[in-house]
């Protein structure tokens, strides 16, 4: 397995840890140039652009090309915190003036799917499914650089994009038959209608998610912001960011600003992920603001593309995080911990399509290994349900005393751990955000 981590958190306390160990603990002689609040503001949103940028140069470095859609073994992606119950196909597409980018989607019956289009912030800028066209569901799909003249066959529908380069996951459920949701997901294809002018891959910091760039972020500045942000009001920060870039040319204030991201802006990222920016807490559970589309949030995005990069928007799934039981003790491997759900808020009442709940590891961001090879519980994992109709669902190194085995989800002592819990398609409370899980109890 190839499948990676969780929204982070865990993360920036590894960073704060190995930029304090090498922090200069001289203090500055003179008042610094921009204040901590400066610099931390243009760090985290500058960080969601650089993000971007090392997942496309991983991307490339392991052989994905403009324009050619690849699919993956399900499980087989590497970035923070994929879906395992859906077969994933993958794409970086460059159009322009002269070029769309042809998609054929195949007819998908009685089964999650969808086409999503993202850009160079991490930002959702559409979907094809039958959700969002009803009356073209199927067939032929155009996506093109808004205003560009391009002849198309007949029966295309076009979809503009604002950017010329996106990325691009098509999701196909995997449900009760794998084999048929493989067949279906290698029917999704992709072409170039033309010649279109392909883009360099833009150059930045290559590094783990557990130990994020200091100052060398602000390096990559200019390369960075030649991606267009489209949401509002972020000229400011933009400015800020190349006046610090800037700034660090000077060996003097270089070194100071490293010192601030070490000891500050570290600490202020650490502080926001605890509960995603401006999330929602509840049962030890924490609900993103917004997911997949952010406005002026860019500090939640910044922590979804950390910690769950590609996430898509409310109206197709519905992310609950869990890293605290019932007494706020974070989640421990070590440890043994039930989830009941009450006959009358079953997960599968509440989603359209299918729910999920996986364990990763808080700091690696990777799955838990275990002998089972199970690293998901979802509305395929023949699930016992309670006498009263209940469900409850385990967590631990163990199985624990009485509980049935397709209910466990087991983790590994010494790992921290949390969980994701999905709606595909929420419903009722949750598609309106009311609705929070139960919280998790340590056995």
């Amino acid at each position: 397995m190839r499948c990676s981590g969780a929204f982070a958190a865990s993360v920036l306390a590894l960073a704060i840890q190995a930029g304090a160990a090498c922090a200069d603990e001289a203090p500055p002689a003179s008042p610094p140039a921009f204040t901590d609040q400066q610099v931390s503001d243009a760090y985290i949103y500058l960080l969601g652009r650089l993000l971007v940028m090392r997942q496309q140069q991983l991307d490339f470095q392991d052989g994905m090309t403009w324009n050619q859609l690849v699919h993956r073994k399900p499980g087989a992606v590497d970035w923070p915190n994929p879906n395992l119950d859906v077969a994933y196909s993958e794409a970086w597409i460059a159009v322009d003036e002269r070029s769309c980018t042809q998609v054929s989607v195949p007819k998908v019956t009685n089964r999650y799917y969808t086409v999503q289009f993202l850009n160079g912030w991490g930002e959702t800028l559409a979907n094809i499914n039958e959700r969002v066209f009803a009356d073209h569901p199927y067939g032929e799909f155009a996506v093109c650089l808004r205003g560009a003249k391009v002849d198309l066959p007949a029966n295309t529908r076009r979809i503009d994009l604002p950017v010329r380069t996106a990325r691009v996951l098509s999701r196909v459920e995997l449900g009760a038959d794998r084999q048929v949701a493989e067949q279906l997901q290698h029917q999704f294809t992709m072409r170039a209608t033309g010649s279109p002018e392909l883009p360099s891959t833009p150059h930045g910091p290559v590094f783990e998610l557990y130990r994020l760039p200091t100052v060398e972020a602000f390096d990559a500045a200019a390369a960075a912001l030649e991606e267009p942000d489209l949401n509002p009001g972020m000229q400011t920060l933009q400015a800020q960011v190349r006046a610090i870039a800037e700034q660090i040319k000077q060996p003097g204030e270089r070194a100071r600003i490293d010192q601030q991201i070490k000891t500050r802006t570290f600490a202020a990222l650490a502080s926001a992920a605890a509960t995603i920016g401006p999330g929602t807490v509840h049962n030890g559970w924490v609900r993103p603001a917004v997911s997949g589309a952010y406005g002026e949030d860019y500090l939640t995005r910044t922590l979804i593309d950390l910690g769950g990069i590609w996430a898509n928007t409310s109206a197709e799934v519905n992310y609950y995080r869990g890293a605290r039981d019932a007494d706020g003790q974070v989640l421990d491997g070590g440890k043994s911990y039930s989830l009941t759900f009450p006959r009358e808020q079953l997960p599968s009442g509440f989603a359209r399509y299918f729910w999920s709940v996986t364990a990763t590891n808080s700091k690696t961001f990777r799955v838990l290994p275990n002998a089972l090879d199970r690293f998901l519980l979802n509305n395929q994992s023949d699930l016992h349900y309670n006498a009263d109709g209940s469900l409850t669902l385990y967590f631990g190194p163990q199985l624990p005393q009485g509980a049935a085995e397709n209910n466990w989800l087991p983790t590994v002592a010494g790992e921290p751990f949390r969980l994701m819990l999905r709606y595909y398609g929420g419903k009722g409370p949750v598609a309106s955000g009311e609705y929070f899980p139960p919280a998790l109890v340590r056995l």
